[in-house]
């Protein structure tokens, strides 16, 4: 490590060493000298690509004349404009919005109105989620136990459902379906009665815990188990929105309609910025003064995610990660059947998993090893699931059919480097 890195907290674990210098579309640049191909996205964060010059130019304007307007004191421009962006591109009735600086105090804030809007204290989530690292969302989170080691106990109410993951349960998605439905009921009966239940949070292609795509119906069966008992429905975004899926949002290739969904990540193109969108009839059940934050709101947040919501709607950035996801997935489907260590392939648009499994287990060390391979070719790669044994597809949303072949290229030799 750099002697000048001695006085940054060690809690952070680093995927590499690189001294970045600067960055542009799908790649940075070291100050060294070498450039990078990224298909990191900053996990999921430049959708639109490093530094897109309409959104560094949004940033500047915004700057010179007001970088700061505290929200419960003034109201600014940046955030009408950003709140007219979003309606444009939001699933049908979720018309009302508060915004944050972190996907986890969207979630916080996506609880904490669930709760005043039902009068209820508890919360489901699923098996593998990610919902954040405050007390309140590693509690929700049961992808790894690294999120939550050591800092128990963690908040009560928190009861967890089986995910449909059908290839870590060996089943076909009807089978996966049916079971992960019936289990859901049999939470509501064992764990947390509907009357006491004030959300069922789900991330609608599952994060870090896999890249997971559940079964088609499965999403629907969720949202009629809401209505039936009143319970609120909260979508998690924060990974999957933002076209990431080759739809803004992963809700809509099922036209599933959320109570409230959260979002964060690529809403702001790497600035600090996340929120909530909820249906107005709940607006009434959510005092005044009970929830808020500094920076909620913040004017250069909103000039940048205003902006990034414009450049996604202009460029067509959903049509061209599912054409690019398209792409990514047949050949990697050629490359799966070449190498039978990469035991599934799935997802959706650019939000993409290819599993490593040896003789029927997770196999993490060929996962880890490939993506250090990635890095030798110049490819910047993260992993993810419970087990560390995935390879997670993330690039930014502009990549060209250029870059993502040559990205394949660079996994296909990484792949040769550690498999022969």
């Amino acid at each position: 490590m750099n002697s000048d890195m001695n006085g940054i907290s060690s809690v952070w674990t680093h995927a590499t060493d690189i001294m970045v210098d600067h960055a542009e579309g799908c790649w940075f640049y070291g100050k060294s000298g070498d450039k990078y191909l990224d298909f990191t996205s900053g996990i999921g964060v430049t959708n639109t690509g490093h530094c897109h010059p309409k959104v560094v130019e949004a940033i500047k304007k915004q700057s010179e004349k007001l970088i700061f307007g505290q929200f419960n004191i003034v109201y600014h421009e940046p955030i009408v404009d950003l709140v007219n962006e979003l309606k444009s591109v939001m699933p049908d009735g979720l018309d009302t919005f508060f915004f944050a600086s972190s996907g986890a105090e969207a979630v916080e804030a996506a609880v904490k109105l669930a709760k005043h809007a039902t009068g209820r204290p508890n919360v489901i989530v699923f098996n593998g989620s990610f919902h954040g690292r405050s007390h309140l969302t590693m509690a929700m989170t049961t992808s790894k136990t690294v999120y939550r080691e050591g800092y128990q106990p963690l908040p009560g109410g928190i009861f967890v459902s089986p995910y449909p993951y059908s290839f870590y349960y060996g089943w076909d998605d009807d089978t996966t379906k049916a079971f992960a439905i019936k289990e859901l009921k049999r939470t509501l009966s064992g764990q947390s009665q509907p009357d006491e239940t004030a959300a069922i949070i789900i991330e609608p292609v599952l994060g870090e815990g896999g890249y997971v795509v559940p079964p088609a119906g499965f999403l629907q069966a969720v949202r009629e188990i809401c209505d039936e008992y009143g319970i609120m429905m909260i979508a998690d975004e924060v990974q999957s929105g933002f076209c990431r899926t080759g739809k803004f949002f992963a809700v809509q290739h099922e036209d599933i309609k959320p109570d409230i969904m959260t979002m964060a990540k690529g809403l702001g193109s790497g600035m600090p910025i996340s929120g909530i969108a909820y249906k107005k009839q709940l607006q009434k059940k959510w005092r005044t003064g009970t929830h808020g934050g500094t920076y909620s709101g913040n004017t250069m947040g909103c000039a940048a995610a205003a902006a990034t919501v414009r450049v996604m709607k202009e460029e067509k950035l959903d049509e061209n990660a599912a054409a690019r996801g398209g792409q990514l997935m047949n050949r990697l489907k050629q490359l799966q059947a070449e190498y039978p260590v990469i035991g599934d392939v799935r997802g959706r648009g650019c939000m993409v998993a290819t599993e490593f499994i040896k003789d029927g287990q997770p196999d993490s060390a060929t996962s880890k090893a490939v993506i250090a391979a990635a890095r030798e070719e110049n490819m910047l790669m993260l992993g993810c699931g419970t087990y560390g044994n995935i390879i997670r597809w993330i690039p930014p949303l502009v990549i060209s059919e250029d870059e993502m072949n040559d990205g394949l290229t660079r996994f296909e030799n990484a792949l040769k480097k550690v498999l022969g």
